[in-house]
């Protein structure tokens, strides 16, 4: 073999070297996908929208098209999704239901991705305001705002004072969890509009639908400064859902009513509002 023919065959052999290390190379990237994990409640879980996630408690109520499922199938990331109905931050640290694990046990320092959804079930925020402002215009109908005048400032101020401190806590928590994953926090979408209100759909005295709608604008701005203290991001869908709350059309709601609810998990969002849930994470957390 003349010197030609054997500096053609050593660079022939470099360049299928080089070849063979980059598939090599590309082979390992795409078996290490980002490693997605999405915690949190009900919201967070898309309990109401079909169809469930096979295996997953019932209780939890988790639906495949809630919003991590989507942007993990836009994306084409590994998602581990431990959401739950009903959760609170308790339950990032036991066991809410029987043979589940806390939450945060989903996490380790691989995790590329973080999302939640929690606060609200933190001393039955929703729930349990919901009800008492229900019960309150049974219990003197007619009245203008008999949930405001009977709780005043006292919803709201277990939110600042109770709610606000654990969303830090398990927040640091998270971040000490998957130290190198990027977390992120949706606030809640409206539930109702400003005023007016929509009898029957929510039965609720009209002029307690703003007060509840400040209590939610309470909640929401614990979750924004919880997340501020702690370095996360936060998913601000205040402007996003204006007009999308649980008085609006079928159409145009995010927000399914109490009465009337086209799913079977009333005041939560649809699978429209499940999908604008997560095109607002994905505006906000990068590729």
């Amino acid at each position: 073999m003349g010197r030609f023919s054997r500096t053609r065959a050593v660079a022939v052999a470099a360049a299928v070297a080089a070849a063979v290390a980059m598939t090599g190379a590309a082979g390992a990237a795409a078996q290490d996908p980002v490693e997605y994990v999405n915690l949190g409640d009900s919201f967070s879980a898309g309990s109401g929208v079909f169809p469930t996630v096979p295996g997953t408690p019932t209780s939890c109520a988790q639906s495949s098209r809630n919003f991590a499922h989507l942007i993990a199938a836009e994306r084409g990331y590994q998602l581990t999704d431990v959401s739950c109905g009903g959760a609170k931050t308790e339950d990032f640290y036991r066991a809410q239901y029987e043979g589940m694990r806390p939450q945060l046990d989903a996490l380790t320092p691989s995790a590329d991705l973080v999302t939640m959804m929690i606060g609200g079930n933190n001393n039955s925020t929703f729930a349990m305001a919901m009800a008492k402002c229900i019960g309150a215009g049974v219990t003197r109908l007619g009245a203008w705002s008999p949930c405001r005048d009977q709780y005043g400032e006292s919803l709201a101020e277990e939110v600042r004072t109770k709610t606000y401190p654990a969303l830090v806590q398990a927040l640091s928590d998270v971040h000490d969890r998957a130290p190198n994953a990027e977390v992120a926090i949706v606030g809640y979408p409206w539930l109702l509009p400003e005023s007016g209100g929509c009898l029957p759909q929510m039965p609720l005295a009209a002029g307690d639908v703003p007060y509840l709608r400040d209590l939610q604008a309470t909640l929401n701005d614990a979750v924004s400064r919880a997340a501020a203290e702690t370095g996360t991001t936060f998913v601000d869908m205040a402007q996003a859902s204006v007009g999308r709350d649980g008085c609006q059309s079928p159409e145009q709601r995010w927000i399914e009513p109490m009465i009337g609810a086209l799913q079977p998990v009333p005041v939560h969002p649809n699978a429209a509002g499940e999908r604008a849930l997560a095109d607002a994470v994905l505006a906000a957390v990068p590729a």
